[in-house]
């Protein structure tokens, strides 16, 4: 099921034609604005049709009350997740060495925080719970799960239950630096935190899927000085094989 249809499902008026979908696409995206400047209980339909641009008549075409809205920006933001997890959970990604994995898999969180609607859907369930119609902790047992799947394609000496553990761990820390990293104000810090995502899991997988131990993941001859993958053949010492790192300038033997 696709994003719009799922969000047309709950619609009190399906639009028909792309003007219509497009006002609804405006009012979530309105919405999101409004919840993240005053907050969900202090939110109204009026506020909400004021930043969307539109008269009230027209929001309330399609949409009840602000419960209603929040329950579509739920949907919408479910279906980006789900689309970020069908698309990273590739081989091409998963026999990536571990820094790459990781890099990707936080890339494509931070691309969906980058709408707001995911943003303040993301917030507002650690703040207010009980405004929320579909996302509940199940949600957050599917990343794990999801994640426990990638750490034991990545090293299958693994057992499941040592799968779902590192996973619960870095599930559960990500979480909490992305939401101080999106109640953030700076958009500079934001980032900054956002990317330390990828250093803080890194290494704490390292003992466990990091690339000197997954028996799946194509190995990669990197400078034990520097730790750059540029690297030169540079003859032999003692029939070993000698490189020249291209960054550091310095030699190492294999």
């Amino acid at each position: 099921m696709t994003e719009h249809s799922r969000l047309s499902r709950n619609l009190r008026r399906q639009p028909k034609q792309q003007r219509g979908k497009e006002r609804v696409e405006k009012i979530l995206d309105a919405a999101a604005a409004v919840f993240d400047e005053v907050g969900y209980e202090a939110a109204t339909t009026h506020l909400i049709a004021a930043k969307a641009g539109t008269a009230i008549g027209s929001l309330y075409q399609f949409f009840p009350d602000k419960a209603a809205i929040f329950h579509a920006m739920e949907l919408r933001h479910v279906d980006r997740v789900k689309a970020m997890w069908a698309q990273t959970n590739r081989p091409e990604i998963i026999q990536l060495p571990l820094r790459q994995t990781i890099h990707t898999l936080v890339t494509a969180v931070a691309e969906i925080f980058e709408h707001p609607v995911s943003r303040v859907v993301f917030v507002q369930f650690f703040l207010a719970r009980n405004i929320f119609q579909s996302i509940d902790e199940s949600m957050t047992q599917e990343a794990i799960d999801f994640t426990a799947s990638i750490f034991q394609q990545k090293n299958s000496t693994l057992s499941k239950a040592q799968c779902s553990l590192l996973a619960e761990v870095c599930v559960h820390s990500s979480n909490a630096v992305i939401l101080s990293a999106l109640r953030n104000r700076d958009r500079q810090y934001r980032q900054q935190l956002m990317q330390q995502i990828e250093n803080l899991l890194v290494s704490y997988l390292e003992p466990y899927i990091g690339d000197e131990r997954s028996p799946d993941v194509m190995k990669v001859m990197k400078c034990p000085h520097c730790r750059s993958e540029k690297l030169s053949k540079n003859g032999y010492r003692r029939s070993k094989q000698c490189y020249l790192c291209k960054e550091c300038g310095k030699q190492f033997v294999q």
